[in-house]
């Protein structure tokens, strides 16, 4: 999934959420008994949830590096 995949309602949630409901799509799919279509939307869904999840903590990382780069100089 692509950046202009996700929703900018999606954009909204935190990181907590996003894993939240990305920790639900996984029990989902790991439960079996979906039609192939559901799954293919589930998993279109855990996409866009990962991406998400990767930006806050890629956005975490640069903070943290920029404070500490504060710090130093």
């Amino acid at each position: 999934m692509t950046d202009e995949q996700t929703s900018g309602s999606d954009e909204r949630l935190s990181y907590e959420q996003a894993r939240a409901e990305l920790a639900s799509v996984v029990e989902r799919l790991e439960a079996g008994g979906t039609a192939l279509e559901e799954s293919l939307a589930l998993w279109e869904r855990g996409e866009a949830l990962a991406v998400i999840c990767q930006r806050r903590l890629d956005g975490a990382r640069a903070r943290i590096d920029a404070a500490r780069q504060d710090q130093a100089g």
